[in-house]
């Protein structure tokens, strides 16, 4: 297959296309790095990027922004943030690579454990993860007839960045990135649609 990780020079996204890479053809897509560059953020760029890697079998969504802070201290721009990165980047992606994708062909994106389980500081990021992972179960059922699946991976917190980020989780458990790396080979590689895959 030929795989499109979007995020792919990121912690998640290396790990995915180390898993993906032993099996399949990975083409590596971010803002910076990797052979494509394309801003999730903009339908625009993300239609020109697509365009240079062509027609693609599954498409990996590993990236997105979300802001940090106390509740009392959100305003509607820090909001924005994860809404403009994390949740519409990803759906654009969708949206656009529809264009794209291969008859059969499959979208993953990622959420995180903030989704289900919250914690003080992180209700931007539990809205977008909510938001996600819904839309993602709504998708599934409209692109059954076009012959595409789309799935979810929600990973917990990250052994790799949990000395930066672990003073947000009191008492998880970090998992690896490997380990949440074959969340999306389960995904691309197997025959579900409208999943939320949980790695913690």
């Amino acid at each position: 297959m030929r795989v499109v990780v979007v995020g792919g020079t990121g912690t998640i996204g290396r790990a995915v296309v180390a898993e993906l890479g032993r099996r399949h053809e990975v083409v590596r897509a971010a803002r910076t790095g990797g052979e494509v560059q394309l801003d999730a953020t903009d339908p625009a760029s993300i239609r020109a990027g697509l365009a240079k890697i062509g027609r693609f079998d599954a498409l990996v969504a590993t990236m997105g922004e979300v802001a940090f802070a106390p509740l009392a201290k959100l305003d509607t721009e820090a909001f924005a943030v994860g809404w403009r990165s994390k949740l519409m980047g990803q759906i654009q992606l969708v949206l656009v690579g529809r264009e794209f994708v291969a008859e059969n062909g499959s979208f993953t994106l990622t959420s995180g454990i903030l989704g289900r389980d919250p914690v003080i500081g992180g209700s931007a990021a539990s809205l977008v993860n909510g938001a996600l992972e819904a839309w993602v179960r709504a998708a599934a059922i409209e692109l059954l007839p076009e012959r595409l699946r789309i799935n979810c991976v929600s990973p917990g917190l990250l052994e790799e960045t949990a000395l930066k980020a672990g003073a947000f989780f009191p008492g998880h458990v970090p998992v690896s990135a490997a380990r949440v790396a074959r969340a999306y080979a389960k995904s691309v590689e197997g025959a579900q649609t409208g999943q939320i895959y949980e790695v913690f």
